[in-house]
């Protein structure tokens, strides 16, 4: 009984893997440039705050509901095996091909669910005169000329 529950233990983080995150552009996390690249800073100059910078606009894009199929995988293993795991004797076979049936469709709509749901572009003006854009599910309070930070890949409200 150990090993099955530790196979579905398993089985389950390797399906919380499979969750996407905001969607990430170019070589840092998180965010891409846009606009002129900033003029090179004057001798002695320094910005406030590295990571800081003013919202130039925020932009709501529109998840895409498609699925390639690793949703209904991941999601038919882990029925399988929970299913194996509560059938006795004869009824085994039919609680395990019920799971991996079930699974599948429930994992298929987790990934559906996931890939529609909206997301922001934040556009963000740097104080050393930087342009990123950020991607992240939620954008409350950020708007045009708020003062943010950008630590770790997303944006975050100052004041």
């Amino acid at each position: 009984m150990n090993a099955r529950l530790l196979v579905a233990a398993a089985l389950t983080l390797a399906l919380s893997a499979c969750a996407t995150g905001p969607g990430y552009y170019g070589p840092g996390p998180g965010y891409y440039g846009y606009g002129p690249p900033p003029p090179p800073p004057a001798p002695g100059a320094y910005s406030r705050c590295p990571t800081c910078g003013h919202v130039d606009r925020v932009e709501q894009v529109t998840g895409n509901p498609q699925t390639d199929g690793s949703g209904a995988v991941i999601g038919g293993i882990i029925g399988g095996v929970l299913g194996n795991t509560i059938g006795r004797g004869s009824g085994r076979a039919a609680a395990t091909a019920v799971g991996v049936v079930g699974g599948a469709v429930v994992g298929d709509q987790v990934q559906k669910d996931n890939n529609a749901a909206p997301s922001f572009d934040i556009y963000v003006r740097m104080d050393d005169g930087r342009r990123l854009i950020f991607n992240q599910r939620d954008a409350s309070g950020l708007q045009q000329g708020s003062y943010v930070t950008t630590e770790d890949g997303t944006v975050r409200l100052i004041r």
